[in-house]
């Protein structure tokens, strides 16, 4: 039977794909074992993944329906489709959205945690809102009149405020804004109680607007695109142009307007007359505070921790629970599963480097490091102190630039040689090595992985790090920093693979060889997203000949599975719960190594236009190990859902009498045993001893 591979209705649409990934987010919100702070927490995380997906996803939608693009995917969906498609889906989740806040809401009151208004509260907390409003926000707030000679003001990307329509003693009509700057908290806490702040500053209106009496007064939210259109071709200082992008991210287009459900009309014609804000991107809360992501206020009280899950302290396994980190990479090489693992083994990596003598050179690549990164200080201390030191810095890491921006600018001053990126290319792989002198010769150690170099992201996402002091792996990363730092654009890898140029290549051959063993064939891919079209198609092939296909992707999958003659053979799985899935893993049953780890997603612009690692895991030990997590994930029946051949996702839970598996949950309690048990043994290091209590413990589950 001929089939089109590339027939549209083979693909699922990547926003609509992604709008389901935050619908699955939403859903943690009413599994009624979690306690309700946590199932708060994940109404923070979907209010802000939908605040990024406006500012980039749907903004740039709405570029393509104005310059008239008609097509944009294999699905082969128009931008005015997938928009009309957006809007309606978000107008009816809204009210699964407040259905959930409300249900969290009423639980919290029982240990005492409530959000009211400031009418709401007594007269003690009144009077103390009162001292806190003339104290801490009067000074800083902004009202702003709105009439011939005072012109409707820029408003940043994400700003909040108030909309106020008032009268003068004459009775003449007058609107104008306050803006509440995001430099003061959303809430005031007075006890256990929350106060957002618009409630507080609406009361006080008249002392804003002497003179003036409020007639009506509604809080709203702006979003614009943010997303940066870079010319690098055309830029002498590349530093220069992502500052001055950064700066003209506020004044990106408004793509979306955020109200309360009680907003007068009158306010709303005010404020879109000068916005012009489609009617579609309008929303209007009934009952559910705007800045949905500043809840993390709340959920990061520390006096409430006990209404979290327990949180877990991340564990140094053997061979890393010794001080000195280079031994142990020139014993053996090494695989941590984050969080469960500890990340400071890949701190000390890089401090230990940099206050080492021996230490000639020290190369990495930086792309999301946080505010106060204990890498980057190491790499200035060893720049300082006369070492090598060699960073490229992704000046392009969306939503971090200003961040990279000034560490970037701290490594040059202390003598780092830093580059800002590849013209034209993201640069996206994570990868680290050290070049020591020891007894006479060099010594290479690399570390190579699937997430950032972040410390604070590393304990709630989930990565896998590789260490290793192979000659050959060393050799390539050489190859890979001379690419970076000089002209050359034909490097290749031998052992590393590299994209744009070799990852692609080398997937769709590793597919079409496992694809050549029939029903004896198994593909496990795990990644965030699954939509670049060749690797589908190659999938769809596999499938077809027999193979059997498990893709683990937690966000968008454009792949459609359980399609007849096409991908019955094909299951794609979504693990949504207390950590963020983000390793990239690709596992071919008759491939040698068989497991390759990568910072790439299965996307076009990872694989097409990014510069992107995959390692290859050439111990069967550490792939054997990584295969039991993989094979746990697929077992996983409490926090797994499954997509289906209509494009729709079903949580996965145990047939009767199976038994409950939460792959996070057990994780857990695996890698502390494996702490347990070590520090009794003080084995130091049996590279065998982790595997083979791993396998025990998943077959006790």
């Amino acid at each position: 039977m001929t089939i089109d591979l590339k027939d549209p209705s083979l693909y699922i649409n990547r926003e609509l794909s992604w709008l389901q990934f935050n619908t699955r987010v939403l859903a943690q919100t009413r599994r009624e074992e979690l306690p309700p702070l946590e199932r708060l927490k994940f109404i923070a995380i979907y209010g802000t993944n939908l605040d990024e997906f406006y500012m980039v996803r749907v903004a740039g939608l709405i570029s393509l329906y104005k310059a008239g693009i008609q097509e944009t995917g294999p699905d082969r969906m128009t931008p005015a489709e997938q928009l009309a498609a957006i809007r309606d889906y978000l107008h009816r989740e809204k009210i699964e959205l407040e259905k959930n806040y409300n249900t969290i809401m009423r639980e919290l009151e029982e240990p005492g945690v409530f959000i009211r208004p400031f009418e709401a509260m007594g007269e003690a907390a009144q009077a103390q809102m009162r001292e806190a409003f003339y104290d801490e926000i009067y000074p800083v707030i902004l009202p702003i009149a709105i009439d011939a000679t005072h012109p409707f003001p820029h408003l940043n990307n994400l700003s909040f405020g108030l909309a106020v329509k008032l009268s003068d003693t004459d009775g003449n009509i007058k609107h104008g804004l306050v803006r509440i700057p995001r430099l003061l908290p959303r809430f005031l806490k007075v006890e256990e109680t929350f106060v957002p702040i618009e409630s507080v500053v609406e009361h006080f209106i008249g002392d804003l607007f002497p003179g003036y009496s409020k007639i009506a007064s509604t809080p709203f939210r702006v979003t614009r695109n943010a997303d940066l259109a870079i010319e690098e071709e055309e830029a002498d200082d590349f530093l220069e142009m992502m500052e001055e992008g950064l700066r003209s991210r506020n004044k990106g287009q408004i793509v979306r307007l955020e109200l309360t459900g009680d907003a007068e009309p009158d306010l709303v014609d005010f404020l879109n007359g000068h916005l012009q804000v489609e009617e579609g991107d309008i929303y209007y809360y009934r009952s559910i505070p705007l800045n949905l992501g500043a809840l993390w206020q709340i959920v990061g009280e520390k006096e409430l921790a006990h209404l979290l899950l327990p949180s877990y302290n991340p564990k140094v396994l053997p061979p890393f629970d010794r001080e000195e980190i280079f031994g142990a990479i020139e014993q053996q090489d090494s695989v941590l599963y984050h969080p469960y693992e500890s990340f400071e083994p890949v701190v000390r990596f890089i401090q230990q480097a940099a206050a080492d003598p021996e230490t000639l050179a020290i190369r990495m690549t930086l792309y999301r490091v946080g505010t106060k990164s204990p890498i980057v200080k190491a790499l200035i201390d060893a720049a300082q102190d006369g070492k090598q030191v060699t960073v490229l810095v992704e000046l392009k890491a969306r939503f971090d630039e200003e961040n990279n921006l000034r560490w970037a600018k701290k490594l040059e001053e202390a003598g780092a040689h830093v580059v800002y990126g590849i013209p034209g290319l993201k640069v996206h792989a994570k990868i680290a090595q050290v070049i020591k002198r020891r007894n006479g010769r060099l010594k290479s150690y690399l570390h190579l992985a699937t997430g950032n170099y972040n410390p604070g992201t590393a304990k709630i996402y989930t990565d896998i790090s590789y260490f290793t002091s192979r000659k050959e792996f060393n050799s390539d990363a050489t190859r890979f920093f001379h690419f970076l730092t000089g002209f050359s654009t034909h490097t290749k890898l031998h052992t590393l693979a590299m994209s744009p140029t070799q990852i692609k290549p080398r997937l769709l051959r590793l597919i079409e060889k496992e694809a050549s063993y029939g029903e004896e064939g198994h593909i496990i891919l795990k990644a965030n997203s699954l939509a670049h079209p060749e690797i589908i198609r190659a999938l769809y092939r596999a499938s077809r000949a027999g193979c059997r296909v498990d893709l683990i992707i937690r966000g968008i999958c454009c792949l459609r599975p359980g399609v007849e003659g096409v991908s019955e053979n094909i299951t794609v799985s979504s693990i949504i719960g207390k950590y963020l899935e983000h390793p990239r893993i690709f596992w071919f049953k008759h491939d040698d190594p068989g497991c390759y780890i990568s910072s790439a997603d299965l996307m076009p612009r990872n694989l097409d236009r990014r510069i992107e690692l995959m390692t290859p895991i050439v111990e069967k030990a550490l792939a054997e190990r990584i295969e039991q997590i993989l094979t746990l994930q697929l077992a996983d029946n409490q926090l797994r859902w499954l997509l289906d051949a209509e494009g729709n996702y079903h949580r996965v839970l145990p047939a009767e009498g199976e038994k409950p598996v939460d792959s996070q949950e057990l994780l857990e309690k695996y890698v502390g045993k494996l702490y347990d048990r070590s520090r009794k043994r003080r084995s130091g290091g049996d590279r065998n001893y982790v595997k083979r209590l791993a396998e025990k413990l998943l077959k006790e589950s």
